[in-house]
């Protein structure tokens, strides 16, 4: 796929950084952006030389989720076929082994919101407002909205969230534990960076697999999850990271890790 001028893509410092580029539409998703989206991850997930992933919206907001200039123009199986590609994108980015920053600002509406919570951090600029819109026009939650909400703040106030799309502040999703981070909006991207900067020079196939656990873990039951973790300790175990982990505990020093 050539590259979609709907998404820029950049790196620096092992971290790739892609920001959502339809600033004169808030960033709603189009299909060229989501099939790059996709694209761009299912490749990181596979290079050694990418070991964080930051995702942002050019212009005044992170995302609008979708585009309603084009809403009331598809029938049942156009909508069926748009919203089977945004879940290849939000399972892209469950599989993938990296860890995915999100940083947030101006604000994030209905799929856009829940493209936020489908990564594994949500840095947010103070003032963004978070809303679930697709009670306003009709529709029902997609790109996970439904899955990863109750699991964060419980069914009820998920419920009022979802029937009523109230906007909600960054600060009060932050207290509910929904959000990892709010700073002032001109530190936003320096704040992504140092996070994801950190994340890269870590051992990243310890993260990768801690994600795994971690989403499986919602839906396992506990005899399961400790199987797995028994499984995967004895491979982490064999590591040269946990070799180095332990070498510059012993030397009073920080590790360096290359994730292997």
């Amino acid at each position: 796929m050539a590259e979609s001028p709907h998404l820029l893509v950049e790196r620096s410092h092992s971290v790739l950084w892609l920001t959502l580029n339809r600033p004169e539409r808030l960033n709603a998703f189009s299909p060229d952006m989501v099939a790059g989206l996709t694209e761009e991850i299912e490749r990181a997930a596979v290079d050694d030389g990418v070991r964080a992933i930051v995702l942002s919206g050019a212009g005044r907001a992170f995302c609008a989720g979708g585009d309603v200039k084009t809403m009331g123009q598809s029938n049942a199986q156009q909508a069926y076929d748009h919203i089977g590609r945004l879940n290849r994108l939000i399972l892209a980015m469950q599989r993938c082994e990296k860890p995915i920053i999100a940083a947030v600002h101006g604000f994030a509406a209905g799929a856009g919101f829940n493209l936020a919570l489908a990564c594994d951090f949500i840095i947010a600029a103070d003032d963004t407002q978070f809303i679930l819109s697709f009670a306003k026009v009709g529709l029902v939650s997609d790109g996970g909205g439904s899955y990863w909400l109750p699991r964060l703040v419980g069914p009820h106030l998920a419920k009022q969230l979802f029937f009523t799309a109230e906007p909600i502040s960054a600060r009060r999703l932050h207290e509910l534990g929904v959000l990892s981070d709010v700073v002032p909006a001109e530190t936003l991207r320096e704040a992504a960076e140092t996070i994801a900067v950190k994340l890269a020079q870590g051992p990243t196939k310890a993260i990768g697999h801690q994600k795994r656990l971690i989403t499986h873990a919602m839906t396992a039951s506990l005899e399961e999850i400790l199987e797995e973790e028994r499984l995967v300790q004895g491979l982490m175990v064999e590591t040269a990271d946990h070799r180095e982990g332990v070498a510059a505990f012993q030397e009073k020093r920080e590790p360096v890790f290359k994730g292997k």
